[in-house]
């Protein structure tokens, strides 16, 4: 039992880092965080994008909508008038034969 409590006092025993760890270690956190910030910038310029159509597309919704509520208002102003034309016609109609009527 000794003997395998010493192997395992050696195994736990401090030991001081190879030469260049912390050096190679650095280097491997850059060359990962690199491509990281790379990905970032293109998830940021895809939800500008992203963003930038949803606008575009509600600004042209709007724009049809109104153009849609501006032609259903011209229609009801030329039906109002064609109304309005009817009516004084037919009271024109009216006066004429009054009058007509009134002369003789």
């Amino acid at each position: 039992m000794d003997e395998f409590e010493q192997e395992l006092r050696q195994a736990f025993e401090r030991q001081p880092a190879p030469l260049g760890l912390k050096r190679s270690i650095m280097a491997s956190r850059r060359r990962s965080s690199a491509p990281r910030g790379h990905t970032v910038l293109w998830q940021r310029l895809a939800a500008t994008l992203a963003l930038a159509a949803v606008l575009g597309g509600a600004a042209v919704w709007h724009q049809r909508e109104e153009q849609r509520k501006g032609e259903a208002a011209y229609r009801q102003v030329m039906t109002a008038l064609r109304i309005t034309n009817h009516a004084l016609d037919h009271m024109n109609k009216q006066l004429a034969a009054h009058h007509r009527a009134s002369q003789q």
